[in-house]
Formats: structure tokens, sequence, C-alpha cells
């Protein structure tokens, strides 16, 4: 395995938050210090991450957070988009009934656009998070965010290079051009991006709360301008919208909890089953980027997408036997299907989510702990912003397999199925690390590598989350540089077509306990920073500065 590890990770008492961008860290590494606990720090996060990261997450978005408490409970609430009283099975038009086109509608109108949009859960869920886990008040952890909007900050590359790969979509909504095309041109890297309109967003949600847009100015505007465009949010949608408080779904991976989302999303269910699968084998003999461990993994991976897309959906629409797929029993026999001689070639189970999604994992001295993973899906999601608000809206009904009779079709009021994976992992009662990552239907099989590179390899954190990953749904075996040549050919010799990747999935955020001590550590995909506190000081854990 080569690694260049460019970055160093966050060592800290007090508590340490990660997130894909300094700035995100920072807010969240503000709370720590003010007092606040993980919770605190995670959602402060994620507000300034709209901010600064918003091609990746916002307001107006869904996602998932896996919370364990001080009291050593574990609370688990799923604030994913829902589709609209009005969207039906066919309300889109397809092209393809195969990959790589098969969630391709025509004019694009699942992807970009109003109909794109589906009913928002993140505010609602992000404020009742803070609430019921955390101390500090929605006020407090918006300062920072509010700040970042009113006075700009500087764009990142990753930011640039993003605007200018979806101009030509972005370039259709005049409120979004205002800021990311001024001039009709794209912002570019160390451009100051400011977003007064946003900053007066958050100062009425920090007065006014969720039901700002829920039920208020807000939710009001946005239905008034969606249907002037042809869209099919109606006020009475937002109303209605309500967060799903759920159990969390658990299993055992080499005496080790692994907690994990359950449906509708894979990040529970699937990554359980694979390691259920996987602990059949003596992964740690084959050692890590072995031809042996390799193989076994992208066979394991097939097997997890295969149930996922004949399985997993919105409980509340369709029946997901999460007994039988977590058992070891239903794994035993899964795993006869592995041939260790040769690939096994298996039907398409494409599946359509954006790998542009944002993730925060935090914790504290006292023993909470979050992994949370939020998205608007494409970047930027529809590319609609609703004017005189600075408010992107997400277009999360493009998760939503676009043919009828799947377990993920389309259906009012219905969740789509997610590939999110919010893991934390226990020692008997106490929390042993904690992770998460954007990237599509990459993300399970990559935090589902991370743990295995932990648990089976023996890798600190910051190489668990460096370390190249792997990605196959029953296509071509993606795989990133840092792999023996003589590895690849050896794969290669028992079938697997390989593609050889700069990165799969995106930047993972770990965190770990040990010895009294918190180690957050971010990895070389994206933007990614882990800040750490030490009685009162916050200590910077890579290359950024925060100024």
């Amino acid at each position: 395995m080569n690694i260049d590890l460019d970055k160093r990770p966050a060592i800290g008492s007090r508590g340490v938050i990660v997130t894909n961008h300094p700035l995100g860290s920072a807010a969240g590494a503000e709370m720590l210090a003010a007092g606040g606990n993980a919770i605190d720090a995670a959602i402060a996060a994620l507000f300034a991450l709209t901010v600064v990261e918003p091609m990746m997450v916002g307001i107006f978005g869904a996602g998932m957070a896996n919370v364990r408490r001080d009291d050593g409970s574990h609370w688990f609430i799923n604030n994913y988009a829902v589709a609209p009283a009005a969207a039906t099975p066919e309300m889109y038009r397809t092209v393809s009934n195969t990959w790589p086109d098969y969630q391709k509608t025509r004019d694009d109108e699942n992807d970009v656009g109003p109909l794109a949009v589906g009913v928002p859960g993140s505010l609602a869920g992000w404020c009742e998070t803070l609430d019921r886990c955390g101390r500090l008040s929605l006020e407090d952890v918006l300062r920072p965010a509010i700040g970042f909007a009113a006075n700009g900050f500087r764009a990142t590359a990753y930011l640039s290079g993003i605007v200018r790969a979806v101009a030509p979509s972005m370039s259709r909504f005049p409120e979004t051009s205002k800021i990311y095309l001024p001039d009709g041109n794209p912002i570019r890297e160390g451009d100051l991006v400011v977003q007064r309109d946003y900053a007066e967003t958050l100062k009425n949600i920090a007065k006014f709360g969720p039901n700002f847009l829920y039920q208020g100015e807000l939710g009001a505007s946005t239905v008034d301008y969606l249907q002037s465009i042809g869209g099919i949010i109606t006020a009475a949608d937002l109303k209605n919208y309500g967060t799903v408080i759920d159990t969390v779904v658990s299993g055992s991976y080499r005496g080790y909890r692994v907690i994990g989302p359950p449906p509708p999303s894979a990040g529970g269910v699937q990554v359980i089953e694979m390691l259920n699968i996987l602990e059949g084998f003596d992964l740690a003999s084959m050692g890590f980027g072995s031809v042996d461990s390799i193989h076994v993994i992208a066979e394991t991976l097939k097997l997890g997408f295969e149930d996922r897309k004949q399985y997993t959906g919105d409980p509340a629409f369709v029946d997901v036997p999460v007994t039988m797929l977590t058992s070891t029993a239903y794994a035993d026999k899964r795993r006869q299907e592995i041939d260790m001689r040769r690939a096994r070639s298996v039907t398409d189970t494409a599946s359509g989510e954006s790998p542009h999604t944002t993730h925060v994992t935090a914790a504290d001295a006292d023993g909470n702990v979050i992994a949370t993973t939020q998205t608007i899906h494409a970047p930027f999601g529809s590319k609609v912003m609703v004017p005189g608000t600075g408010m992107l809206l997400n277009n999360t009904m493009n998760i939503f397999d676009p043919h009828p009779g799947f377990a993920n079709s389309i259906a009012p009021g219905k969740r789509m199925t997610s590939s999110m994976s919010p893991l934390i992992v226990m020692t008997g009662d106490e929390p042993w690390f904690a992770l998460g990552l954007p990237g599509a239907t990459r993300i399970f099989p990559s935090a589902m590598q991370a743990v295995i590179n932990v648990i089976d390899h023996g890798m600190d954190p910051q190489t668990a989350v460096e370390a190249p990953r792997i990605w196959t749904q029953g296509q071509e075996l993606e795989i990133e540089q840092g792999f023996e040549q003589s590895v690849l050919r050896g794969i290669e010799r028992r079938g697997h077509a390989l593609n050889e990747v700069r990165l799969i999935g995106g930047g993972m955020g770990m965190v770990v306990f040990k010895g009294g001590t918190m180690t957050g550590s971010s990895c070389w995909r994206a933007d990614g920073t882990p800040i750490a506190v030490s009685g009162g000081m916050a200590r910077l854990g890579s290359r950024f500065d925060v100024r």
C-alpha cells in the first residue's frame, strides 16, 4: 500500500470535530470551546457548511444523524427528504432500463429544476437534534454561519472547480448565478463569496426556529416561487413534513458492536450484512491490498448491492426484512456464492445517488458522539435558489428509482433509499470510533472498508481514512491508486474488469477514543479538517489555517 499522508490527525481531551471544510470545523470547535457538547459542535458545523460548502449541503436538504449520548443511549434521526404529495411513480419520462442511463429522464427533469425538488428535512432535523441532544441555543450555533454568510469567505479550489463543472445548468437560474456566476463567469479560487440574503435567512431562523421554513414566510416564498416555475411542492407538504426518530441497526463484527442507520438507508443493514459475510474470511491473514482480500471484498459488495436493490426502501412503504438481512444465518448462505477463484457476474444493481454530500463526525469527553451525513444531492442540488433568500433547493427526487415497481420507486410522502453510513463502533458499552463520508453508492462500501482497516488490519485512524478503496456494484471493479501493480494483475486474472480511478467516495471523517483522548482524522479526498479542543484551546489538525 502506497499512501502519502499529507494531512495530520488532531488529538484532544475535551472534544474533536471533523468536517470537510476548515471553516465548518472551526464553527464546531467554537461551540466545544464555549462549553457546548459534540452535538452542538456538529449542528453549528452543518449550518456553517451550508455557507462555505453550498454545493454539498443546505437547510433545504436531507440527511440523518447517528448519536450516542452521554448517558450511554443511542438516538437516531432520519431527516431525509420525502416526495411531494403530488408526486407519482410515472412522473418522469425515462430514457433507458439499463446502466449507465438508468436514472436519466427526458430534459433531466429529475435532476435539474423545480420537479427535482423533494420536501426538505435538514432544517427540521438539525433543530430537533440540537433540542434533544445539545446544550446550546439555536442562536448560539447559528452565529458562525451568519458571520461567514454576511462577511464572506474565500472560495476554495474545490468549490470553484465544481461551479465550473455545473455552470451550464446553473446559468439557467438567475438567483444562483448572481452568487456563483458573477458577470457570467464562475467564481475562482480565492474570490470572496458574500451571501447577505442568506445571512438574513439564517438570522430569521435563529429568531423564529424551523417553522420559519415549514409554516412561515420562508416556506411561503419558496412554494410560490417553485410553483411559478413548474414545481409541485405545496405549503401542505412543508407543514406536514416530519422527521423519523428510529431505532439504530446493530450487529457484531469480530466481537465489536457496529451501529448504523436503519432503512431506507443501506448504511446499516447492508454494512452489517456484508461484515457478517466477511467475518467468515481471515482478512487479517490475507493482508490489506492483497489479491485475496480485494477479491473477497469485491464479491461481497456485489451481494450487498443485489440485496439493496431488491429489499431496501422506505419501510413505511415496503417490507424491508432487516432481521433476515442482518442475520449470521443469511450471511452464511450468501457467503457460499463467493468463489475465491473467479469473479461472479451479476445483474444490474445501479441506483441514482450523487457523490456530492457532506459528513460531520464529532465527539466529546462526556461520551457524546455524533456521525451525521447531510446532502442537497447533486452539486448545488436542483440549482434553484429562491429569490431574496439565498437558499438553494435540493434535487433529492433524483435519488428515487424513476421506473415504477421497485422498492425505491416514487410514491407520495415516501423517503428515498440512501447509502449514507454514519457509523459508531463500540467496544463493550463504550464508543471506540465513529466515521462517515459522502460519496453516493460508494459511501457504505467505503465505510465498511474503513471498519475493516481498523479492526482487521490494525490501522491508526489517519491511515484508515487515507487507505485506497475499491468499489463495484456488479459492473467493473473501480480501484484507487495505491495498490501494487502485481496485485492488480492478479485481480484481473480472477475475472475482474478493472477501472483505475483517482478517488472512490468522498472525504472521510473519523474520531477514535483512546486512553482518555480523542483523535480526529480526515483524508485527502476533500478539504477535510479535524480540530481538537483541550483545556479550552482549539488545536488545528491539518495544513489549513482558520482565519
